[in-house]
């Protein structure tokens, strides 16, 4: 009995600390959704920009603005930009979940390993070729088809012995992130002007010119994305123990560790095909979050979704608004807060690793 009470009582703060934690992000997520709605050159108060929701879906309010003008930049301009934010937050950080649990490493991400620059070339390759012309599906096809050979190379290069190097993970991220930027560099001397534009963009990352036709498209592929990653969630728990425990309690891990690399793939290919390129997301989200509430896979998946949007979301607030008149490249914003947190991390994980030797 006095065993069943000791495990339980952890058990139970881990759950009540993940409910105070998605609340809170819940909660903070839609205070800065309406906030970044209603902030930029035409300002709304966030009475008015809750009044054009409202009105949005056929309900009658005396808090829209009488200017139509307000229900278009609301609606046509900065929510289209914010769905695809919060999507791409999602899908980034559930994807360094994922990639960390796999790699059995906390310094994997799509960004470190290359998975990004890989989608990146091959969207990029794409678009300089003229092959967009077989649908609108070439493009994301193409970074997906980058992204999972980036991915599956630095996996096959930096396995050995059954383990998961951080020195080789890292050097190999460090040699697919080249072989990729050497691509686009390649394909931008032999494009044109206007793909030329599309590729600095990638480099840079960014939600300008978000359309709901985008929406439309990358919305399936994370939705299905995240919702593998919740399914998986547990036997990641059990893969954690090692892969020959796993194996004893039932677990395909071969099969396990092909599906969430695709998996990894196909939610960046989601968040690259129109953001581009926004590294330390995958990064820091999961280990904020990890330190929040623990390494079980579920809540982590969960509460990294909901984190990842919600930096995603402030990084581009901060992105259009720093600078009057004119817009940041998110993946800036969010490298300024990644870069130095990633150095921490890396000292943390070498002092635990037993010093600098």
């Amino acid at each position: 009995m006095t065993a069943e009470v000791v495990t339980a009582v952890p058990t139970e703060h881990r759950g009540i600390r993940f409910a105070l934690l998605v609340g809170a992000l819940a909660v903070t997520l839609v205070v800065v959704v309406v906030l970044s709605l209603g902030l930029g050159q035409y300002r709304l108060a966030p009475s008015e920009v809750v009044g054009v929701l409202l009105q949005s879906v056929g309900l009658d309010t005396a808090w829209a603005p009488a200017a139509p003008t307000a229900a278009g930049v609301v609606l046509d301009i900065r929510l289209p930009r914010i769905v695809l934010g919060l999507l791409v937050g999602a899908a980034l950080a559930v994807s360094g979940v994922l990639m960390q649990a796999i790699f059995g490493n906390p310094l994997a991400d799509a960004a470190v390993v290359g998975v990004s620059s890989g989608a990146a070339l091959g969207a990029a390759t794409s678009l300089t070729f003229g092959l967009a012309v077989f649908g609108m599906w070439t493009t994301p096809g193409f970074a997906f088809i980058g992204g999972l050979v980036a991915v599956f190379a630095v996996y096959l290069i930096s396995r050995s012995g059954g383990r998961t190097e951080v020195v080789t993970l890292l050097l190999t991220g460090i040699a697919v992130n080249a072989i990729a930027g050497a691509g686009l560099a390649f394909l931008t001397f032999l494009g044109t002007t206007a793909t030329r534009e599309q590729i600095v963009f990638w480099q840079l990352g960014s939600l300008n010119g978000a359309l709901w036709s985008n929406i439309a498209l990358v919305a399936p592929l994370i939705a299905v994305g995240v919702a593998i990653g919740i399914a998986v969630a547990g036997r990641l728990d059990l893969f954690a123990l090692g892969e020959r425990t796993a194996r004893h309690l039932g677990v395909r891990v071969e099969l396990l560790r092909v599906v969430v690399i695709v998996t990894v793939a196909l939610l960046v290919c989601g968040a690259v095909a129109f953001a581009g390129i926004i590294g330390f997301v995958g990064l820091v989200v999961p280990h904020l979050m990890r330190m929040a509430i623990g390494p079980a896979h579920l809540p982590l998946v969960i509460a990294s979704a909901l984190g990842g949007s919600l930096l995603i979301v402030a990084a581009d607030l901060i992105a259009r608004t720093a600078v009057p008149l004119a817009d940041l490249p998110i993946g800036m914003i969010t490298s300024l807060v990644g870069g130095p947190f990633f150095l921490w991390l890396l000292l943390r994980t070498r002092r635990r690793a037993g010093g600098w030797g």
